[in-house]
């Protein structure tokens, strides 16, 4: 499929808030998320994007936000640009497909993350200490290995520019209270695995997923993205061999071509060649396709 690429929008005025990859717009009692074309690795954004990035990271979310809706509420009103207020209208080309326009939420400054397999920062963690955020596994597990059973594993939710924290179970109770911590561990849980078990019978892996929660009228919802390549690690089930790291259906494929180009986040970043664009998009496409056509 043709994209157009979007990677800064405006809307008469600029955004309200302009992260890596979404643009967001304070619309009174609503907010208009627009996820761009734009890409960062090594918390550097690229000088190009990957043309159509954004439309399939909104598709998933949309698909997983109405998917979990008996699950937990959320905060998506529609995507159906027809339905965006009139004002909007003369914006089509930037946001069509490519946004969500969502219930204001008062945000919970973690991130839920639900880990199935032993891979990225957990690894790394359990080959020095046999933990993750400071829970004991089994020894003898190896990289990519399925745990026993998943945990849930939260993290600081950092300010823009700043690297996000893992933290154990006991420090989110201090920063967010008891009660509120065992729901949202309760909620993380039942969604990754509810999640997971569809993905596995389209043959994808969910190995690890992250979550963001806020109240919106006393009520907890999910909001932000869900189960996107940008919030998840997806593997290809057929192709699963624990003992390495997996190909994943991610930016995983840019970070490899600007590691072999000596780039890890110092200086400027270099333009990303045509090939590794193809391959990207490539690749959230086919997982999309695999878990919602």
């Amino acid at each position: 499929m043709d994209y157009k690429e979007v990677l800064q929008t405006n809307i008469g005025r600029e955004p309200d808030f302009r992260g890596k990859v979404r643009d967001l717009y304070n619309l009174g009692d609503k907010l208009l998320l627009v996820a761009t074309d734009r890409l960062s690795a090594y918390d550097v954004i690229m000088p190009n994007g990957i043309p159509g990035r954004g439309v399939v990271l909104t598709e998933m979310s949309n698909f997983w936000f109405e998917r979990t809706r008996e699950l937990v509420p959320n905060h998506l009103i529609t995507t159906d640009f027809e339905a965006f207020p009139d004002e909007l209208k003369p914006y089509r080309d930037q946001l069509e497909g490519r946004t969500m326009l969502c219930k204001k939420a008062d945000r919970v400054d973690i991130e839920c993350v639900v880990r199935g397999y032993l891979a990225g920062s957990g690894w790394k963690e359990y080959r020095k200490f046999g933990t993750v955020c400071d829970i004991a596994l089994p020894t003898g597990l190896v990289e990519s290995d399925r745990l026993p059973e998943p945990i849930f594993t939260p993290s600081t939710k950092a300010e823009q520019g700043e690297h996000d924290e893992n933290i154990s179970f006991d420090k989110m109770v201090n920063i967010i209270g008891k009660e509120l911590a065992d729901r949202l561990r309760m909620l993380s849980l039942q969604i990754y695995d509810s999640a997971a078990t569809y993905a596995l019978s389209r043959g994808i892996i969910i190995a690890d997923t992250k979550f963001e929660f806020g109240f919106i009228d006393g009520e907890l919802c999910v909001i932000d993205e869900m189960l996107s390549p940008d919030s998840s690690r997806f593997w290809d089930a057929q192709e699963w061999n624990p003992g390495s790291p997996q190909d994943s259906f991610d930016k995983q494929f840019v970070r490899d071509w600007l590691a072999h180009s000596g780039f890890t986040g110092e200086g400027d970043p270099p333009s990303l060649p045509d090939e590794v664009i193809t391959g990207t998009i490539r690749r959230y496409e086919d997982v999309r396709h695999r878990l919602i056509d």
